[in-house]
């Protein structure tokens, strides 16, 4: 064995980002006794999404009792909806409390990982070094690797150009003639928070969103306290969010006509605010409301009725100098662009750097598409899991719900290696994957999102939706109760080959 594989570092799990999922596998890991894991972050502190959307006006759709982990309530919270500063803290608290720090390699991004079928170990390049593992879990999330669109012109632009995920809050926007690209989730909280200080407010409107009420206010001291001094009271509360939610789904999976009642909201929430009919044409979308996301916002309409808004009702497609130009031909002028353009959801950077048994990368073997068996496991990537993998997401609840499902899911996993004893692997097998895939994408035919009349980053690239769970969360919870290992294939070290030098454990730190 060459030297520096003798002194390589090797741990038992390699977590990957420090997000909600990232820092959910890491008190998992520790509460299932193991400690032989590091947390690998190519940033220099912890939160994911949560730290790197800092833009003005940024928050939760989510409740604030739901948008937090099931085993670490937070009586705390200000707001029913909490703002970006304010789940960031919670992730950090959570970092703390849970004794996580000493896991955690800040800048350290994953260059390149690949699977070693002879020594039943991912070999794992980062920028802070190498290492080894025998398990790795993907935690870098859906929305972390910003996306913008090639537009023609775009280098050319004289002012500033920035993405909503990387707020450059340096540069003031007082007085400008700032263009915002896109209508979803962070452009509806950017909008207001911005169109007060513009000079002038340009929204480039691909395609208009369904706004709901934000029925947001602050939460009393009373309430505060009364969920420290009763915790059963915050679990109530939790347990109240998710059962309405639950409760909704039955309306975006299997009858979406019945989401009418919930557009006639929708439209009275924008009538209040916008009188010009030709404004409100502009701003009605043609599909079914829940096709795509449905965004909450009580002072989004309002900012946009402002004399210094106009809103473009088409993308934008060329930039000429300081000149927008828009897909019917509008033009617009501007010293600043922000691009509200979402995420690489379905073509997640980091697949292109797994490389799995036979040599390609994640990237490729999912090229027609994402695939997971129960959206942890793929076929070909043994000792690979990924956490808000293909067809995990939601349209109507809080993410920490799915994330805490797949953490039972890796948890078992965990426990079928040991049991199954000396130098293993499981490996998803591809029947296994292909027939959770066929039943997923058979119930999501009836959904809003498959037929609502629209096309959202939900889709892929070929239309289909491999992001969004077709069910409630407990028939997601109950599916990724266990491992089942006829769905995999178990593989072992050839015999006589010596174990991987283990790392020394950290030490025990109490929650």
């Amino acid at each position: 064995m060459a030297e520096h594989e003798q002194v390589r570092e090797h741990v038992r799990v390699a977590v990957i980002g420090s997000g909600f999922g990232g820092l959910g596998a890491a008190v998992r890991l520790r509460r299932e006794g193991i400690t032989d894991f590091v947390v690998l972050e190519r940033a220099g502190s912890v939160g994911g999404t949560w730290r790197d959307n800092i833009y003005p006006g940024c928050a939760c759709d989510v409740p604030s009792h739901l948008y937090s982990f099931s085993f670490a309530p937070n009586p705390e919270w200000p707001r029913t909806f909490s703002g970006q500063e304010h789940i960031r803290a919670y992730l950090e608290h959570v970092a703390d409390t849970f004794g996580l720090r000493p896991h955690l390699r800040f800048d350290s991004e994953v260059k390149r990982m690949a699977w070693d079928g002879e020594e039943l170990r991912w070999e794992i390049e980062t920028a802070s070094g190498n290492l080894t593992a025998d398990v790795v879990v993907s935690a870098t999330g859906p929305l972390s690797d910003p996306k913008v669109p090639d537009i023609p012109g775009l280098d050319s632009f004289p002012g500033k150009v920035f993405h909503s995920a990387r707020w450059d809050h340096d540069h003031d926007l007082t007085g400008k003639r700032v263009a915002m690209i896109g209508t979803g989730a962070s452009a509806i909280q950017i909008v207001p928070a911005v169109q007060p200080k513009a000079g002038h407010l340009t929204l480039f409107q691909r395609t208009p969103a369904w706004v709901m009420p934000r029925m947001d206010r602050a939460i009393s001291g009373a309430e505060r306290a009364l969920h420290r001094a009763v915790p059963a009271t915050t679990k109530v509360r939790r347990g109240l969010l998710w059962g309405l939610r639950e409760l909704q789904v039955q309306a975006f999976t299997k009858h979406p006509n019945e989401l009418g009642f919930i557009e006639r909201i929708a439209k009275r929430n924008m009538g209040a605010a916008i009188k010009d009919p030709a404004l409100r044409a502009k701003l009605t979308p043609d599909y079914r409301i829940g096709c795509k996301r449905i965004l909450l916002s009580s002072t989004y309409y309002p900012a946009l009725a402002q004399p210094n808004v106009d809103v473009v009702a088409s993308g934008l497609s060329e930039v000429r100098g300081s000149t927008l130009v828009a897909a019917d031909g509008t033009e617009a002028e501007a010293d600043v662009i922000i691009f509200g353009t979402g995420f690489h959801v379905t073509d997640m950077p980091i697949a292109e750097r797994v490389v799995g048994a036979d040599g390609r990368t994640l990237a490729e073997t999912w090229k027609g598409g994402m695939e997971a068996l129960r959206g942890a496991s793929a076929a070909g990537f043994p000792n690979f899991m990924t956490v808000i993998g293909p067809n995990t997401g939601l349209g109507n609840s809080s993410m920490i719900l799915m994330i805490e499902s797949q953490l039972n899911y890796m948890a078992d996993f965990l426990r079928q290696i040991d049991v199954l004893g000396g130098r293993t692997a499981l490996d998803a097998r591809p029947a296994a994957v292909r027939n959770w895939n066929h039943r997923v994408q058979e119930r999501m035919k009836r959904t809003v999102w498959n037929t609502g009349g629209c096309t959202s980053w939900y889709l892929d690239a070929s239309g289909r939706n491999t992001t969004v769970w077709p069910g409630t969360t407990a028939e997601f919870r109950r599916a990724t109760r266990r491992v089942d290992l006829a769905e995999y294939e178990v593989l072992r070290a050839p015999a006589g080959r010596p174990a991987a030098p283990a790392a020394e454990p950290v030490p025990e730190v109490s929650a």
